[in-house]
């Protein structure tokens, strides 16, 4: 029962405020559940959800006629697939965990994300293995917007019956032994937390002070084991600061006489330590104390979407950029393509394409922003600036890796470098790959910036969409780029 480091220490009551709870002065009715058992309940509920919003898209589609329908077999099957990508994709972010179960609103943009990708993998596996005949379109959409709608219901269902099972103490748990060094009351430290997850504190023991001796520590070893056999107790917990850790494990050492497990929950300063996600380096455990702001499932993820968009928008967008070629090589001299170095992911510089929409092509240290009348803009390049069309070459950017569909955008290497000595937290936003589109963009941060206040703006967006970053964000800034190309806000 080791979840006490994992959701107590790891801050489970940042949902719940543990002081809004007095402590239990009676038995109360107990749910037949355990805490620990909350995330597999979960998983159930999320695997016969999405097998039950199959069932009901067959049912939809017979209903209505027009519909094409799909054999319930099928159904079922597919939704077998669905729910394994669906909760598999869930697990591995932690989004099963009690304390993510509280955050509805990190959960309904999980469950966007996991379900997409699930219905891509699905539609990818169908065409692959010559399968898609056995599916109508109109029953795939059906499963697809029921399946949303029931899981949407399900995550507000889980959070009000977490909410009041934390608050009521309902859950089932079992008897504590408490070990501790820190003040321990019914209102503070860890009693109160414990109780809320339906534990009963059956004997709550005091550490004795640093460097006491070994008598102290072999007495208090010994009424520890006498009311441990004495009771029907299932762990053993110890709350100390990890500085004591060298004496500690001599008194852990001597309840080995007992079957009964023990586990430690830190405090103090070094307690946070405990909390950050480690990994083996060779012999020596890694503690990560700063991660990505992406993993390597969610880079996998972002750069499966940035080839099937950019692909697909450079197929279906080649007659337009065929006219915008032949207009560009008619209107003035030049080349039609326009490189320029750009600072990129982790600061490294890159070509970054555009079409040519001025009479100069200046690159290197000292670049000149564009300004409302600029003389330097050709005819066509005006209408290619406004319309954001002059962008649209980045999509070879977008398939050589260099640059994502969504991202910050970038900037010359010139002026780069000048806003980072102006703007707290600038390099920041090279965290990630730059974009050809960015939340900062469809908020109306386009064009020049030419004051500091601008760029900051610009910076505050940015950040913002690093710490949020999900496949439904991408989606929502792809879908409103249009609407914000056609607002034509600073846009020259």
């Amino acid at each position: 029962m080791n979840f006490i480091n994992r959701h107590i220490a790891a801050g489970l009551h940042e949902g719940i405020a543990l002081e809004e709870y007095s402590y239990p002065l009676g038995a109360q009715r107990k749910w037949p559940i355990r805490y620990r058992s909350i995330e597999l309940v979960a998983i159930c509920a999320d695997l016969a959800t999405i097998v039950l919003a199959s069932i009901i898209s067959v049912f939809l589609c017979r209903i209505y006629s027009s519909w094409a329908a799909t054999g319930l077999a099928n159904a079922i099957g597919s939704a077998i697939v669905v729910s394994a990508m669906f909760v598999s994709l869930l697990k591995m972010r932690g989004m099963y965990r009690p304390s993510e179960l509280l955050v509805l609103r990190n959960q309904i943009r999980a469950v966007c994300g996991a379900l997409l990708y699930a219905f891509i993998l699905l539609a990818a596996a169908a065409g692959l293995l010559n399968f898609g005949d056995d599916f109508s379109r109109s029953a795939g959409i059906a499963f697809a917007l029921t399946s949303l709608a029931l899981l949407f219901v399900g995550r507000a269902l889980m959070k009000s019956l977490l909410m009041r099972g934390l608050s009521g103490r309902k859950f089932a748990g079992g008897n504590i032994i408490l070990i501790s060094d820190q003040p321990q009351s019914s209102d503070v430290g860890l009693v109160p937390a414990l109780t809320m997850l339906g534990f009963c504190v059956t004997k709550h023991f005091s550490l004795p002070p640093p460097r006491s001796g070994p008598d102290h520590r072999k007495r208090l070893s010994a009424r520890v084991i006498e009311n441990a056999r004495g009771s029907n107790v299932e762990e053993i917990i110890v709350e100390a600061d990890p500085n004591r850790w060298a004496e500690l494990r001599a008194f852990v050492a001597e309840l080995r006489v007992l079957p009964t497990p023990v586990a430690f929950v830190p405090v103090g300063a070094l307690s946070e330590m405990f909390r950050r996600p480690t990994r083996d380096l060779g012999s020596a455990v890694c503690v990560e104390v700063q991660r990505g702001p992406l993993t390597f499932f969610e880079r996998a993820i972002k750069r499966f979407m940035d080839l099937i968009g950019a692909g697909l928008a450079l197929l279906i967008l080649s007659p337009l950029l065929a006219v915008v070629v032949i207009a560009i090589k008619l209107d003035s001299s030049g080349p039609v393509l326009f490189r320029q170095q750009r600072c990129g992911f982790n600061g490294r510089s890159f070509s970054i394409y555009k079409f040519r929409t001025m009479r100069v092509l200046e690159d290197g240290p000292s670049v000149v922003q564009a300004r409302p009348v600029d003389s330097r803009v050709t005819r066509i390049g005006k209408w290619l600036r406004r319309t954001s069309i002059d962008e649209l070459p980045q999509l070879l950017n977008v398939l050589d890796g260099s640059m994502s569909l969504v991202g910050p955008r970038p900037h010359a290497v010139s002026q780069d470098g000048q806003f980072d000595k102006v703007v707290r937290n600038y390099a920041f936003r090279r965290r990630v790959k730059p974009g050809l589109t960015g939340w900062a963009q469809i908020h109306g941060c386009r064009g020049p910036t030419p004051t500091t206040a601008s760029i900051e703006r610009r910076v505050e967006y940015d950040l913002w969409y690093i710490d949020n970053w999900s496949v439904r964000l991408d989606l929502v800034i792809l879908l409103q780029t249009p609407i914000e190309v056609l607002r034509a806000r600073n846009a020259y």
